[in-house]
């Protein structure tokens, strides 16, 4: 980041605010800027190492102050770039990786003589130690200098960190170099040495050189690695805050101008032709067309829109030309809020993290103890002091309190990238804790479970009459009307190729049906018993049959007349969404029992329920019943989640142990969510499930990884049963193996094809 972002001061208040922070080098750096905050009155604040940003509600408090208190600790911190200027910087993202390879590259080429003289008896000549002292002097002072700048920062503000730990063991091994050297007998012509993965206890005829330019370098790799790994953990929610197009074609009284996205205002119409990304999100006011939506939902069937339908700002435009006129730009556009949801999540901390960052915190005091302590131990058992100089070198440099800082962040950096990349957004660790115990998963049925629109289930001709037929005539008579079953019977119509033909006399009868000349005969198409009632056309027992069947599931059924005869039924209801069965299925395999919940009959809930395979209905509930629904279920002992997408949902999704909403809902049902399905299909939500448990088994694997080797590696150094070089080597391992294996998770695929 540029010294130059953390320059100002005279932001403006705000109540939640997010800060970049720059300078912090562990788990321990986060931990302190954290209780700095904290400590100030009406903040909260939670510093996230892995992403290097503090997220902090306060109340009274003003950024100038939040800033100042970061640089208190020895850090600097300033408001974040909006995404559009990031964007832009994205090439110089990589600065730090590129200046710690540098460092870590020289260094490496004069580390690696020394550790060769050293290990390897028959290689050392006369007087092989003074070259490897030459050799290794830049390494510790020039290779170890950032070490020893952060230890120097934490010492004048009187605090310690992983730096802290790495300087004084690099300088105790260089001191010890030089004293072995000029005052002991490890100067003298002929002196050899030789290799042991125990530690060395040979007295002053030995120096540690080796150690000191090997630790330095091993740590500066893991430093690289992880620097790289962290970026590459972050690559998917950069690349998703990039995806928005740069210009618009903005249409004004009939004049087509290309102009920059962020000229755009509310109101605006702008012009996509085929191929190109659509600018901000908005409503389509010409035109009709096919727009790929995969950017934003992860599904890469392209979705058709026309005039009225609502387009998101970054995806695609497939098919013909359209006109939109902007609705949302900026920070309030879906792109913006996505973003914005998937970096609040990498902010969080679970359970177990917050545990670890208390350990982190009282970390690097200890280990200097245990290495004070292991020194005098040593001394007291009858051990020399070479031993007891080794027990504590080895002490400090194996500690690692890095791995249980990236524990958390880096599975879920890794995690929630990859959910943004299938359309899944998590809201934070908390969800992902939720998800392991959820047992019960309870759904909305409109716009859940279907799609939410009218759709034709059955034509059923009557007598000589074809389908194409039936269809035509059927269009033709509800051309005239806006109703959703005439335009669900007019959208069958135009794929099926089934002609309109020409319409007059056009007149519709409120909850009946309509009537009008096609072709110069009178058509009728409506309820049943409206064409018995009111212009006496009766029905044969099979069609009486028909119509008595979709009603009972809680269908619309049309009956189609034309010359004074019944020509046939058409059936049109809220279609069931062709994934949904196969996502209960998953469902029940993941060990959830799903529970169909809904405000329309019972006919209708019972019909979704068995096209889907769900045996537990609840129909016919208000907002409030759905609800108290919830609560009942957990009051059983049940772990609920809840999948809805409308305002009436809004309630029990965030009333439910975990609150999954579809992202073509409300942003009501979306606010009182956990987790949002950007692409509204079931199938996903049980993918979603399946990330999130996963993300979680990442995070617990990396905690148990950074305990059980602290735990373990520190009491074999104080022992002396460890080389310190090999303390070096297993120290930086540890870091590396926690950043690699949560990017395991970038590997992770939905089940299937959809």
């Amino acid at each position: 980041m540029d010294a130059d972002r953390y320059a100002p001061r005279d932001a403006p208040f705000h109540a939640d605010v997010n800060l970049d922070i720059a300078g912090m080098t562990c788990a321990s750096c986060a931990t302190r800027i954290e209780r700095k905050l904290n400590r100030i009155e009406g903040v909260s604040a939670t510093v996230n190492y892995a992403t290097e940003k503090a997220r902090v509600q306060s109340t009274g408090v003003d950024t100038a102050t939040l800033i100042a208190a970061v640089e208190a600790a020895g850090y600097r911190a300033a408001l974040p770039v909006p995404i559009a200027i990031e964007a832009d910087a994205a090439p110089s993202a990589d600065t730090e990786a590129a200046q710690l390879r540098r460092r870590l590259v020289v260094s490496a080429s004069l580390a690696l003589p020394v550790v060769v003289l050293s290990m390897i008896p028959a290689l050392q000549f006369t007087n092989w130690q003074w070259l490897a002292l030459t050799l290794a002097a830049p390494v510790v002072v020039w290779g170890a200098l950032p070490f020893h700048r952060v230890a120097l920062i934490n010492a004048r503000h009187g605090s310690a960190s992983m730096d802290s730990l790495v300087s004084v063991g690099v300088i105790a091994a260089f001191l010890w170099s030089l004293y072995a050297l000029f005052f002991g007998t490890a100067g003298a012509p002929g002196m050899h040495m030789t290799f042991s993965l125990l530690s060395n206890q040979s007295g002053a005829s030995e120096i540690y050189l080796e150690v000191a330019a090997a630790v330095t370098v091993l740590i500066l790799a893991g430093r690289y690695i992880e620097a790289r790994a962290k970026r590459e953990s972050g690559a998917a929610l950069q690349a998703l805050l990039r995806l928005g197009a740069k210009d618009a074609t903005l249409l004004r009284e009939g004049v087509e101008t290309r102009v920059p996205v962020a000229s755009l205002a509310p109101g605006d119409s702008f012009v996509v032709r085929p191929g190109e990304k659509i600018a901000t999100d908005g409503l389509v006011t010409d035109g009709a067309s096919a727009v790929d939506r995969s950017m934003i939902t992860g599904e890469s069937v392209p979705v058709d829109v026309t005039v009225g339908d609502r387009v998101v700002g970054a995806t695609v435009n497939v098919g013909g030309r359209l006109v939109v006129e902007v609705t949302r730009v900026g920070a309030d556009t879906e792109l913006a809020r996505i973003g914005r949801m998937v970096e609040e999540a990498q902010s969080g901390k679970a359970k177990a993290q917050r545990l670890a960052d208390r350990v982190s915190a009282i970390f690097v005091p200890v280990v200097f103890v245990l290495s004070v302590a292991a020194f005098v131990g040593w001394l007291i058992a009858g051990g020399s002091i070479e031993a007891a100089f080794t027990a504590a070198v080895a002490t400090l440099i194996i500690a690692c309190p890095c791995a249980l800082g990236l524990a958390t962040p880096t599975a879920l950096l890794v995690g929630t990238g990859r959910g943004s990349q299938l359309g899944i957004i998590i809201r934070g660790p908390q969800v992902l804790e939720q998800t392991r115990t959820v047992d019960t998963i309870v759904l909305d049925k409109t716009g859940t479970i279907t799609t939410g629109k009218m759709a034709v289930v059955s034509v059923e001709p009557i007598g000589a009459v074809s389908r194409g037929e039936l269809l035509s005539a059927a269009a033709s008579v509800e051309s005239g009307s806006e109703h959703p079953v005439a335009r669900a019977i007019i959208a069958l119509a135009a794929v099926e190729g089934a002609p309109t033909g020409e319409s007059t006399s056009f007149s519709a009868e409120a909850g009946q049906g309509v009537q009008a000349v096609v072709d110069g005969r009178l058509t009728l198409a409506g309820r049943a018993s409206w064409l018995a009632e009111s212009w006496s056309i009766a029905l044969s027992p099979t069609a009486s049959a028909a119509v008595t069947s979709g009603e009972d599931a809680a269908a619309t059924v049309i009956a189609v007349a034309w010359d004074g005869e019944l020509r046939g039924i058409i059936t049109v209801r809220d279609a069931v969404k062709p994934t949904s069965a196969e996502a209960i299925a998953r469902f029940r395999t993941l060990g959830l029992r799903p529970v169909l919940l809904t405000g329309d009959n019972a006919g209708s809930a019972r019909s979704v329920a068995a096209e889907v395979g769900i045996e537990e209905v609840h129909a016919g509930v208000t907002p409030q019943g759905k609800l108290d629904l919830i609560h009942a279920l957990q009051t059983d002992g049940r772990v609920v989640a809840m999948v809805g997408d409308g305002v009436n949902d809004s309630a029990a999704l965030a009333a439910a142990d975990l609150g999954i909403a579809m992202g073509g809902g409300t942003d009501a049902a979306i606010a009182a969510s956990d987790l949002t399905v950007v692409s509204g299909d079931l199938l996903v939500v049980a993918d979603a499930v399946r990330l999130a448990r996963r993300t979680l088994g990442t995070i617990k694997g990396n905690l148990f990884w950074a305990f059980a080797y602290n735990v373990a590696a520190i009491p074999i150094a104080m022992l002396g049963l460890l080389n310190p070089l090999v303390a070096g080597a297993a120290m930086a391992f540890s870091s590396v193996f926690v950043v690699t294996n949560s990017l395991r998770l970038r590997r992770f695929a939905p089940l299937g094809s959809r």
